[in-house]
């Protein structure tokens, strides 16, 4: 388990989670922090406090639809200031891949607990300085795994880690959506690190993983065709892997930015279940052997922050599934993937 540093002080009762929000700085103001600002509006234990961007209007924007003070608005230059600002107790890395380290090291250096987005960072050395980072200066560093708090993703984890239907044997996981603009950030590799199997892939890795409860061993992959030179000229427009795990499943994975794929899905020795949609936003769809699987719709950042929140807000150390050294696995296992595809081989990952 990821263990609490010692710098960090016992709380005054009065500054537990029923009594006290966790002060929210966004980092980066893109689509995704939208639906975390929305998220925050519905949080029990957190509220949007700040907000770091690099565009003037922006800054504009949410100070008068969030009310944000401008003691409170940063840019990128100025961001390390936030350290003398006791109204902010934790920064939300919403930026680009490649930006990632960068601003989860100076955030821990100005005493701020940190939760950065998935994918962690463009590389496991950037992703284990930043754990470092994190633990040198006595915070926590948290990834924002959200299907984790999930209803239909606790299911198919509990089916799969509890045997429900016996030993799962394989699975299928994808996702993928088509892409007719490659302008995006995510389309640089210097900026993204790499393409579908960075910003979508992790969300198979993750499913593969935890529904198992275990970590693969070995891995192969190929690269899809590329159909686009214009918009491929960087990184991959799909890959697909498969992994075998020491319990003896064997699963096929595909991310892509050329199809439209949303779907998980295991057999097991005495039944299957499945998701679909699966791995994207949702709403989930889900079914087993026994019959449809029926949960609500959820505020899915709403509950992840309130989750992360309560423990930092009662000085408890942060649940392993979502720290930094979670990140880091992820991280290892897609340059697995990548060195799998490059080299047409089977690749050892442990």
């Amino acid at each position: 388990m990821y263990s609490l540093p010692s710098v960090i002080m016992v709380p005054d009762k009065k500054e537990k989670s029923d009594t006290k929000k966790l002060n929210i700085a966004l980092v980066g103001l893109g689509n995704y922090a939208g639906a975390l600002a929305y998220g925050l509006e519905n949080s029990k234990c957190c509220r949007l406090a700040a907000i770091v961007t690099g565009h003037p209007e922006k800054a504009n924007e949410w100070k008068k639809q969030y009310g944000i003070p401008d003691k409170n608005i940063y840019n990128y230059q100025n961001f390390d200031e936030i350290k003398n600002n006791r109204d902010i107790d934790l920064v939300y890395v919403v930026l680009p891949n490649s930006m990632h380290k960068e601003f989860t090291v100076r955030a821990a250096k100005a005493g701020k607990h940190v939760i950065c987005e998935k994918p962690m960072a463009t590389s496991s050395k950037d992703c284990m300085e930043m754990i470092k980072a994190c633990k040198d200066a006595g915070v926590q560093l948290a990834i924002g795994y959200r299907l984790h708090y999930e209803p239909y993703h606790k299911e198919i984890k509990r089916l799969g880690q509890e045997k429900i239907f016996g030993q799962v044997r394989f699975i299928e996981a994808g996702l993928g959506y088509k892409v007719d603009d490659g302008s995006n950030w995510r389309f640089k590799k210097a900026m993204a690190g790499g393409g579908p199997l960075m910003d979508l892939g992790v969300y198979c890795v993750q499913s593969c993983r935890y529904v198992l409860g275990e970590e693969p061993i070995a891995v192969s992959a190929q690269y899809g065709p590329n159909t686009n030179k214009k918009i491929f000229s960087e990184v991959e427009a799909s890959i697909a892997w498969q992994f075998e795990f020491p319990g003896g499943t064997f699963t096929n994975c595909i991310s892509s930015y050329n199809a439209n794929v949303d779907r998980f899905f295991a057999s097991a020795d005495e039944g299957q279940f499945e998701l679909s949609p699966g791995l994207s936003h949702g709403p989930f769809k889900g079914k087993t052997s026994k019959g449809e699987l029926s949960f609500p719709d959820i505020n899915q950042q709403a509950t992840q922050l309130d989750e992360i929140g309560k423990l930092i807000l009662d000085y408890k150390p942060l649940s392993s599934h979502i720290t930094g050294e979670e990140g880091l696995k992820d991280i290892l296992i897609i340059e697995g993937i990548y060195r799998a595809a490059e080299s047409g081989k089977k690749i050892a990952l442990v």
